[in-house]
């Protein structure tokens, strides 16, 4: 086993294991969990219809008018422990047309569950972060929720949400959001993590930030050499927190022939943002067959990758022909193998798309399929006209 895989393996498993693997990191901020993703979008009804029918989302809870709300309007989508909110404004002008003006659709809030939202916001903003919202609290008839943020990277932010004391459906200000339409769920569990892109050499001041302001210990590093193809490349780092619950990849462009994915992505986005959210499922291929029935498009994987995945990765519990069949990505580590499949974009510019992904005991990122992935990508950019 390799002492990178180990340490990994180890941080997930227990509890003080960003203290005892990375001394040089403080586990001064708990994370009990990502609590919900927010993306502003310009129709938060319609985004709605569509994560329901094609992801499986169902209905949880809802903000507007209805609850005395008067500025924006909001949906949240519940599968599993993954939680999404749909927020559009109600009126003109103000930050959210600000932001889906200049990036699209898009993640704002990676909202982390903690457990004393007042403590996470005084120990980050101490170490370096800049305040996004500072702890305030909010109640109604079901109890009281604090909430609190910083900054990061681009014009996301982190919004700290302590719930201990709250019985609602998700927060004060909404209602149970009462639907005859939820299709099935497709078998998404939680959230494995979400990767962020940066503009260039700002991978490492972006990793320092969490280390610094956040205690996170990077975990795993990707170079230009790991990450590229004949034409394009980038980096990545991986920096987990103490518990292992929440890991976030940071990637920035490298130099290549071509414009790479991460450039394609910061012109389009217009910055630096969220590329894409990696999540869980037990069993891929039930999950991406249902998918696909539903439309949802993923990236096209030629057949001769398969050629000798046998021999890349061992031997595998699943039917190859079936993963073929559906494209899925196969890859191997010390302690198991994984198998993965990106969707295409999910909104219309080419930004923000999503990971599926099922771990047999691997707790990598999926390395050995960077160049299938990558030429997969560059194959949508020349259609795209953006290579």
């Amino acid at each position: 086993m390799s002492a990178e895989i180990k340490d990994l393996k180890n941080l997930q498993n227990t509890e003080y294991g960003l203290k005892k693997l990375f001394p040089e990191a403080e586990d001064f901020l708990p994370l009990l969990g990502t609590d919900y993703v927010e993306l502003y979008v310009g129709n938060a009804k319609q985004s709605a219809h569509f994560y329901k029918t094609a992801f499986g989302f169902q209905s949880e809870a809802y903000a507007g008018l209805e609850t005395g709300v008067t500025d924006r309007v909001s949906y949240v989508l519940k599968q599993g422990k993954i939680r999404l909110v749909l927020t559009t404004t109600l009126e003109k002008g103000g930050e959210i047309n600000a932001h889906i003006d200049k990036h699209g659709d898009g993640v704002k809030v990676v909202a982390l569950w903690v457990d004393d939202a007042t403590k996470a916001w005084e120990e980050t903003t101490k170490r370096g972060a800049k305040s996004y919202l500072q702890p305030t609290t909010v109640e109604d008839e079901n109890g009281t929720i604090v909430k609190s943020g910083i900054h990061t990277y681009g014009e996301t932010v982190h919004v700290f949400i302590e719930r201990k004391n709250y019985h609602g459906i998700f927060l004060p200000g909404y209602k149970k959001w009462e639907s005859h339409y939820n299709p099935k769920p497709v078998g998404l569990k939680f959230i494995d993590h979400m990767v962020g892109n940066v503009g260039w050499d700002e991978m490492n001041k972006w990793c320092e930030f969490y280390g610094k302001v956040m205690g996170f210990a990077q975990i795993i590093s990707f170079d230009d050499k790991d990450i590229s193809t004949d034409y394009t490349a980038l980096m990545s780092k991986v920096m987990s927190n103490g518990n292992g619950r929440i890991k976030f990849p940071i990637n920035e462009p490298a130099e290549g022939k071509k414009k790479s994915q991460i450039e394609e992505y910061l012109d389009f986005y217009n910055g630096a943002g969220v590329q894409h959210v990696a999540v869980a499922t037990d069993d891929i291929v039930a999950t991406v067959s249902e998918m696909r029935n539903r439309g949802v498009e993923f990236l096209y994987v030629p057949e001769n990758y398969y050629e000798d995945l046998i021999e890349r990765v061992g031997e595998i519990d699943e039917d190859v022909d079936i993963l073929k069949q559906h494209g899925i990505l196969i890859d191997r580590d010390d302690e198991g193998y994984l198998l993965q499949l990106f969707t295409k974009p999910v909104v219309d510019r080419p930004t923000m798309f999503f990971e599926i992904i099922q771990r047999k005991g691997a707790q990598s990122f999926g390395k050995g399929n960077f160049k299938a992935l990558f030429e997969a990508i560059e194959r949508e950019q020349e259609n795209r006209g953006t290579l």
